[in-house]
């Protein structure tokens, strides 16, 4: 049983490490596919619209309609008196584009955020897995019933997988309840470590 908890425990430390990692590597490759799609013009694509809108009107060229045309020459071949086929220069009207261009703006700056987001949550789990003091802090300001002793000494005898674990069940578990298990925890690991302690300076 033990075994199979520790698996699940460390399973579950690397999906919470590797998801926003995976996540921002999509986001990322989503916006040089549409980039790629759109000649290069979508990684400037929302910086373009703002410089457009904050410039004046003397100056301004329209990055939406560079990308999106709304008008575009059109030819079509039809048969003329003479039976034969001609060919007919004109212009068209695109009024979806005036829809499309909206929504890739939409697109570009919710393609920002989740990216920001997603590299700061990475930075925020970067810094959970390297600084110890850190997990007791966050620990201590997300159940406030609970010792900084108690969290301090569970931290310095498990692993990361285990903190996290405790972390979820403290979300789950009334709070009260939930103090309780963290000391006696607290407790019980201190008193383990005490004991072999004590078993190895009798060995040695």
């Amino acid at each position: 049983m033990y075994v199979l908890l520790h698996a699940y425990i460390k399973n579950y430390t690397k999906n919470v490490k590797y998801s926003s990692q995976i996540f921002l590597l999509i986001t990322t490759g989503q916006m040089f596919m549409m980039n790629r799609f759109f000649d290069g013009a979508f990684l400037t694509f929302g910086v373009d619209v703002i410089r457009f809108l904050e410039s004046d009107q003397e100056d301004r060229v329209d990055p939406m309609i560079f990308i999106f045309p709304r008008m575009t020459k059109c030819i079509f071949h039809k048969f003329g008196v003479s039976g034969e086929v001609e060919t007919h220069d004109s212009i068209c009207i695109l009024p979806l584009n005036a829809v499309n261009e909206k929504i890739y703006v939409f697109l570009w700056f919710w393609f920002m955020i989740l990216g920001v987001l997603s590299a700061a949550v990475i930075v925020y789990r970067f810094i959970i897995i390297v600084s110890p003091r850190m997990r007791v802090y966050l620990f201590c300001i997300r159940f406030r019933l609970i010792k900084r002793q108690a969290i301090g000494n569970i931290v310095r005898r498990s692993k990361l997988g285990d903190w996290m674990l405790l972390y979820v069940l403290g979300d789950n578990v009334d709070s009260v309840v939930f103090r309780d298990i963290v000391h006696d925890l607290s407790h019980r690991l201190e008193a383990y470590h005490n004991k072999n302690s004590t078993v190895r300076t009798v060995d040695a």
